[in-house]
């Protein structure tokens, strides 16, 4: 009785055994080389921005300035409550007049408040309130990004946006590890990587970026919001209105 007893015990351990060698086989099966799938996902995702053609599943806008007109193709798909406020608020003449009240040459130019001091905003998604930032690893902070501006983390986007300027050279420090190759070629062109993850892109110029230098080229003076940043538009370009192109139903 007490041999059997032993040799139930013996048996028991080595299927314990057994069970743990297996299920740590299956584990380091699953997650050896996960790093490396998880580059390769990032490297083949699809990049819109990169193309100035628009697709059937992207919207586009042409934003009339008085320094000239700037179309921009939006991304429905992929940063949706951003486009639908922005639509929406363009259809009802929300932008009309607006300037661009922050102004940061090498950097973005900034816009979407009717009050022109970067108090207000508006929206009418998210029972018409701010909503969260949309973040994607299709879209980034490259040269001629459209995104919107927040005030932190959480729900606190709505109707400002603005179009990153930068024209030199933003690639430094980016990986394959973190960034898709093409996206870091982009990069090169100019940009504002250090923006990305904080912001939703939403959209991206594909004609008038002259225009948007143009803007940024401005002389400003002191933000009162902000004494320690020149910023705010000693004679500031406005909207004269926006332009849908392509719509898209949501």
């Amino acid at each position: 009785m007490e041999k059997k007893k032993n040799t139930n015990i013996i048996f028991g351990g080595l299927l314990v055994l057994v069970v743990v060698i297996v299920g740590s086989l299956i584990y380091f099966a699953n997650n050896s080389g996960s790093t490396t799938d998880a580059k390769d996902d990032l490297q083949s995702v699809a990049l819109p921005q990169l193309s100035t053609e628009v697709g059937k599943d992207e919207a586009e806008v042409q934003i009339q300035t008085t320094a000239g007109n700037i179309n921009i193709k939006l991304f429905p798909k992929l940063a949706p409550m951003a486009v639908e406020n922005f639509l929406a608020l363009a259809k009802e003449g929300y932008y009309k007049d607006n300037e661009f009240f922050r102004v940061i040459n090498n950097f973005m130019i900034q816009t979407g408040d009717p009050s022109n001091k970067g108090t207000g905003s508006k929206s009418v998604v998210n029972n018409n309130k701010p909503f969260a930032t949309e973040i994607s690893n299709q879209l980034y902070n490259i040269r001629g990004a459209v995104s919107l501006a927040n005030s932190g983390p959480g729900e606190t986007s709505s109707s400002q946006f603005f179009i990153v300027q930068n024209p030199k050279a933003a690639d430094q420090g980016l990986t394959t590890e973190k960034y898709p190759e093409k996206i870091i070629e982009a990069y090169k062109q100019g940009g504002a990587p250090f923006l990305d993850g904080q912001y939703t892109v939403f959209g991206q110029v594909i004609s008038g970026m002259d225009v948007v230098d143009k803007i940024a080229a401005g002389k400003v003076t002191t933000n009162p919001n902000n004494p320690q940043e020149e910023s705010s538009p000693v004679n500031p370009e406005k909207i004269t209105g926006v332009k849908i192109i392509k719509g898209w139903d949501f």
